[in-house]
């Protein structure tokens, strides 16, 4: 080896020591970074694995009002098996409601499972009032309530909406009723006044199924909806 090659292999070990010092190693057990969509939450859930939060309003309504599904074998292609409960329920609710379409719903009730999660989670009853139905409401607003007499907050970080899928439709005279299924990931830790954990793991991220149940008045020139049940897996 010639004095060059020596010189340029000593400057190549230089180089790639002072890019580790710079950059570090990489282990295997780092974690993963959250997704750009997260968003954090103060005042989180009653517990370390459900988010029985409520719901934004949802507007059912398609831009395009009186749209043609199609052929009713594939109507509800990708939303509904022909023949099932779900597409019959589907069939009543856009029979009183020709504006209705599930796809928009969808695309709408995952903003409005966000929005509920950030609404309960900050204590917002004004917010929260709009969105409920009174009996989901008195329920969310007790739990509320004893966060604030315990003096606890419970920091929700929201990673991400995983699936939103209606599993249930129902239509009595005036009133429509969707059931979504929605899969998330969430962090939750709730901590007293004096910062400590009394429960969760900052660290944990949580698989959260919640089952959700929205309804409207079809006769109504409102078009929005409100949750009137709650649920999880």
């Amino acid at each position: 080896m010639d004095i060059y090659t020596i010189i340029f292999l000593a400057l190549a070990v230089f180089i790639f020591v002072r890019l580790r010092a710079v950059l570090g190693q990489r282990t295997g057990n780092e974690r993963a970074p959250f997704d750009r969509a997260a968003r954090n939450a103060v005042q989180g859930a009653p517990d370390n694995h459900v988010m029985p939060v409520p719901g934004a309003p949802i507007d059912p309504a398609a831009p395009a009002t009186g749209a043609d599904f199609g052929a009713p074998s594939d109507r509800w292609r990708g939303v509904a098996e022909p023949g099932t409960p779900l597409a019959r329920g589907l069939d009543a609710i856009v029979a009183s409601d020709s504006s209705f379409d599930p796809r928009h719903f969808l695309t709408g009730a995952r903003s409005a499972y966000e929005m509920i999660v950030l609404a309960f989670a900050n204590g917002d009853r004004r917010a929260l009032r709009d969105l409920l139905s009174s009996e989901v409401y008195d329920s969310f607003d007790s739990v509320i309530k004893e966060r604030e007499k315990q003096e606890q907050k419970t920091e929700t970080r929201f990673v991400s909406i995983d699936t939103a899928e209606l599993v249930g439709a129902e239509a009595r005279d005036r009133t429509a009723q969707l059931t979504v299924r929605f899969v998330s990931q969430m962090i939750s830790v709730t901590r007293d006044k004096m910062g400590n954990i009394v429960d969760g793991n900052p660290e944990k991220v949580a698989d959260i199924t919640d089952i959700w149940t929205f309804a409207r008045d079809t006769g109504s020139r409102d078009p929005n909806w409100k949750l009137v049940g709650t649920g999880s897996h």
